[in-house]
């Protein structure tokens, strides 16, 4: 009466299981068997996103290295500029503090050749300005930040001062010596004492040069020539003092005096000549007219003056001027020296100052470079995670949501760059299509699984739940089997059509839904046929279901399409036995039977097959068996 589905029937549709028990958690199921290994590592934090950190990071890091290296260049060029400019400034106080001490000599000399108020009072300021310009030297001075200073050693300015006492002494001594050879004596003896200031104070200009050609070798040329110049005026006014005594005591020109003063013209000379080859001067046009003023008044007047003066007084004390005079005329050719020498010293000191201003700049420069190089870095890495990474990672977890059968969730920015919003676009493509094959996937499921006509499960789908289990049962779990039989179905279609007979069906198949349990497999075996299959239920259960269902069936009544109300009847069949392929065969056989016995017995009951009860025999052979 019953063909059971053969084995490949029924493994050919396994998406039943989903809808006999617990169809939501077995779709969970199956929706976590995508967290497939591939899927896992996708998972883990394998992007690019952490490599380009390290790179740009590592580029950063470069960059900044780099920046180091030529900041700590541009700002060592900068200190070194201003190290230059306060050193050069020092070295010319040191140069004008020379000059001051080689001046006193001038009023010095007209004290001692011809003492007057006018006289004393030009020398008092003048020893004022040579002890204010030591003292200046001798003072800590205000040393700028990050800049180093070389004092002069104490010793030195000490031995200065002690000279420049000791030949103010003299000066003061020969003032007031009246003529010939006593005055003649001490006043040599006095220019002699100024000399030695001057030559002590050399040691404190070599000593301040040669710390400042060391600090920086680009600074020789500037100490050398400041030096030079400091040495042509030194030399320049010893020629005129080795004359001055002479004259004021009306006496003939010793020969040493001669000699010295032809030695220091020589050397005044040679001086003059190394200074034209120096190309620094030479780099400076706006020195010609100091040069040329130079070789007017110095030797031009000056020298000549003191020439004329040589060789009248080798051999007469009969001078044309007095010492007084000589001074006043002989001291303004030096000043063309003074002026040439100012003159340098202010072009050096302003090409310092322009080198640590462009130092200056070029640090601002390079420091604002790399601020922006920096900045750029650091901008292009948080756009790349901002417009490229944040998205591919949502984008990745779109992805994954798709493939896990998650809802989608509200989706972030998606950043501002075109590819990202075609990448998203995409995404939204394939969700709409993977909605599509879903509903599609389905309704096929539906359709494969269920009843056309009743939209109760199939044979086939009956057959597999039995057969391969589902909501956690599996083979030789306990179920019980209610065959459902209209009766007088035939007569239903022959007096009222098929339509009101699938209407019966239809109607049929929502009662046994309605009352069968929740966890009640409801299927229509075939024809006018319907089975109920309950997990973990006995026969009693059962049993007591298909009487509480034939009742229900009883009483309804079907309105058909014209209004009229009929009522029917129902056969059942009940029994029990355990799930999987062999026991289910035999399951339906012995639910059939009882079916076919409820007809036998009059229609509109329940029948209920025997219980299985595993007898032991003993065989002829002396063998327990199963009855």
């Amino acid at each position: 009466m019953i063909n059971i589905g053969s084995q490949k029937t029924q493994t050919a549709i396994p998406a039943a299981v989903t809808t006999a028990f617990g169809q939501s958690r077995q779709r969970a199921g199956r929706a976590g068997s995508f967290s497939t290994p591939w899927l896992r590592i996708a998972k883990e934090d394998q992007s690019l996103y952490p490599k380009l950190s390290l790179s740009i990071g590592l580029a950063i890091l470069c960059a900044a290295v780099l920046a180091a290296m030529i900041l700590s260049r541009a700002w060592n060029d900068f200190a070194e500029a201003r190290q230059n400019h306060y050193d050069i400034q020092y070295f010319r106080q040191v140069l004008d503090t020379a000059n001051v001490i080689s001046a006193e000599r001038g009023p010095a000399n007209d004290v001692m050749s011809a003492p007057s108020e006018v006289a004393l009072k030009r020398l008092a300021d003048f020893r004022v300005r040579s002890d204010n310009a030591l003292a200046s030297l001798a003072a800590t001075p205000e040393v700028p930040i990050l800049l180093h200073d070389h004092r002069i050693p104490r010793e030195l300015l000490d031995a200065v001062a002690e000279s420049l006492a000791a030949a103010r002494v003299k000066v003061d001594h020969a003032a007031t010596v009246q003529g010939g050879e006593a005055k003649l004596r001490a006043m040599q003896d006095a220019i002699e004492a100024m000399f030695s200031v001057s030559d002590h104070f050399r040691v404190v200009t070599t000593w301040r040069a040669n710390e400042l050609i060391g600090h920086d070798s680009g600074l020789s040329e500037p100490a050398l020539i400041g030096q030079m110049l400091a040495d042509l005026r030194e030399y320049g006014g010893r020629i005129a003092s080795e004359v001055i005594a002479p004259i004021a005591s009306r006496q003939r020109i010793p020969l040493e005096n001669i000699i010295d003063a032809r030695r220091d013209q020589g050397r005044i000379h040679q001086i003059w000549d190394m200074l034209r080859g120096q190309t620094v001067l030479n780099a400076m046009p706006d020195l010609a007219r100091n040069q040329a003023a130079i070789d007017r008044l110095f030797f031009g007047v000056g020298m000549d003056m003191v020439d004329t003066i040589i060789k009248q007084g080798k051999d007469s004390s009969d001078y044309p001027i007095t010492a007084v005079e000589l001074t006043r005329s002989f001291v303004p050719t030096m000043k063309s020296v003074e002026d040439y020498r100012t003159a340098f010293l202010d072009k050096t000191v302003s090409r310092v100052a322009a080198e640590r201003d462009a130092a200056l700049r070029l640090l601002v420069i390079v420091s604002l470079a790399t601020a922006i190089v920096l900045t750029v870095l650091i901008g292009v890495l948080l756009s790349v995670r901002r417009d490229v990474f944040r998205p591919l990672l949502q984008a990745h977890e779109e992805v994954i949501g798709l493939a896990e059968d998650r809802p989608p969730v509200a989706r972030r920015d998606a950043g501002g760059a075109s590819e990202m919003t075609r990448l998203f676009d995409a995404i939204d493509v394939l969700q709409d299509r993977m909605r599509e094959r879903a509903s599609l996937t389905s309704e096929l499921r539906l359709q494969a699984e269920t009843d056309g006509l009743t939209g109760a499960l199939n044979r086939r789908t009956l057959d597999y739940i039995a057969q391969n289990g589902g909501d956690g049962l599996s083979t030789g779990d306990a179920l019980a089997l209610i065959m459902v039989d209209i009766d007088h179905f035939k007569s239903i279609n022959d007096t009222h059509g098929h339509l009101a007979g699938d209407r019966v069906l239809i109607e049929t198949a929502r009662l046994l839904k309605r009352e069968a349990p929740i966890d009640c497999v409801v299927a229509r075996f075939g024809g006018e046929e319907f089975a109920l299959l309950l997990s973990r239920a006995d026969l009693n259960q059962a049993g007591h279901l298909a009487e509480t269902i034939r009742t229900k069936l009883q009483n309804h009544r079907f309105t058909l399409s014209d209004g009229q109300q009929i009522a029917i009847t129902a056969s059942f069949g009940v029994a029990c036995g355990q799930r999987g392929p062999r026991d289910w065969r035999h399951l339906v056989e012995r639910a059939d039977k009882a079916l076919y016995r409820a007809k036998s017995d009059g229609r509109n009951r329940v029948s209920t097959a025997p219980s299985i009860v595993a007898r032991r025999a003993v065989g002829k052979d002396g063998q327990r068996r199963r009855a």
